[in-house]
């Protein structure tokens, strides 16, 4: 089971730059033009989690493994993209394909950097590409619409029923708002994600500042805050310039002083992934033992089979029982023995839903 997260921006805002640091690799090139990124890039970076060397410590481990996240660097849009222009139909087909949007905006003056519209104004910015995918989804609805209408005009009531949820996005999105803004009951989920809508996905903010201001952020960032408060968006402060020197650094030491020159306590990517994660409810249960200590991705709700499955399709099919410790049961022990002899371990079925942080030993048979 994995989870993408979407690198979105105008061109020339530091989205290459991000992702290069986000996975640790040169894979997309950086340089001072559009369109520097014509395929889309995809890297996998780790979650940070201290709770998983806690875990590897106790239980011995010879090999950690963090769970991921996809990060998937897209080419920058223009004003147009909607109806084709630069790379828009390219970049409105990955979008498509992620689970979430971190929109990469510019919040730092510099002469050196041409910026596509001339002048540094990040909600602008993040306007023009939100009105570009909201164009996008009522074009896509529009000619649904059509469709399933001609169908429930036949007499098809499976098609009059999804002609009424696509109507009620219709107007929503025809009001400027986007597809995530309208309330969903539960009976049409399943129809609502079909749709495919960009604007449906959620949103996560990256203001993009300079080395002065990845501590506290900049007027351009608090502006960008209040738009993600007012909008239900998340947002994270981070300096890609910053990012980029620290993923140079292999020492772990090395890069701790660095980032405390700055006061820094942790890299603006960190805080990128993690939003992410949450953005998209995630939630992480581990596995461990002397072999390996390993965390895993589940959303959150997913219960102990479909759990087990993210190891194995044979750990859901035999699924007997999982034997649970809560993480914080896990440290106070000193391990799994000593959370058995404290009776802190317990035994869950097929309708237990795993918590975040959970220390789990599934029991199967095939």
């Amino acid at each position: 089971m994995g989870f993408s997260l979407g690198i979105v921006g105008l061109p020339n805002v530091g989205k290459s730059t991000l992702f290069n640091a986000l996975t640790a690799t040169l894979a997309a090139e950086s340089a001072n033009y559009a369109f520097t990124t014509i395929e889309p890039n995809v890297g996998r970076a780790a979650v940070p989690d201290d709770r998983l060397q806690a875990i590897a410590r106790l239980a011995e481990s010879k090999l950690v493994t963090p769970t991921r996240l996809d990060v998937v660097d897209i080419a920058g849009l223009v004003k147009g993209a909607s109806r084709g222009e630069g790379l828009g139909n390219r970049f409105l087909a990955t979008i498509r394909e992620v689970d979430a949007i971190a929109h990469v905006l510019r919040c730092f003056e510099s002469a050196e950097v041409v910026h596509a519209a001339g002048t540094i104004d990040p909600v602008s910015d993040a306007e023009t590409v939100e009105t570009e995918l909201l164009l996008a989804d009522l074009d896509s609805i529009e000619r649904r619409s059509d469709g399933l209408g001609k169908r429930a005009r036949g007499g098809d009531k499976e098609a009059r029923a999804q002609l009424a949820l696509v109507e009620r996005v219709r107007d929503v999105l025809a009001a400027g708002q986007p597809a995530r803004s309208l309330p969903i009951e539960e009976a049409d989920e399943a129809a609502f994600r079909a749709l495919q809508l960009l604007t449906a996905k959620p949103v996560l903010y990256v203001c993009n500042v300079d080395e002065g201001s990845a501590a506290a952020g900049n007027a351009h960032s608090a502006r960008i805050a209040a738009r993600a408060q007012a909008t239900g968006a998340g947002c994270v402060i981070v300096s890609a310039a910053i990012e980029a020197e620290v993923a140079q650094l292999a020492d772990e030491a090395e890069r701790a002083e660095f980032l405390a020159s700055l006061g820094l306590k942790e890299t603006g990517l960190a805080r990128v992934i993690r939003a992410g994660y949450a953005l998209l409810d995630l939630v992480t249960y581990f596995t461990a033992g002397p072999k390996e200590a390993r965390a895993w991705t589940v959303r959150r709700g997913t219960r102990a089979p479909q759990a087990a499955a993210v190891i194995h399709t044979d750990f859901e099919r035999g699924f007997i029982a999982a034997e649970v410790i809560a993480y914080a049961d896990y440290i106070a022990c000193g391990g799994e023995q000593g959370a058995k002899a404290a009776g802190k371990m317990r035994l869950e079925g097929r309708d237990y839903v795993v918590c975040d942080g959970d220390v789990i030993l599934f029991r199967f048979n095939v």
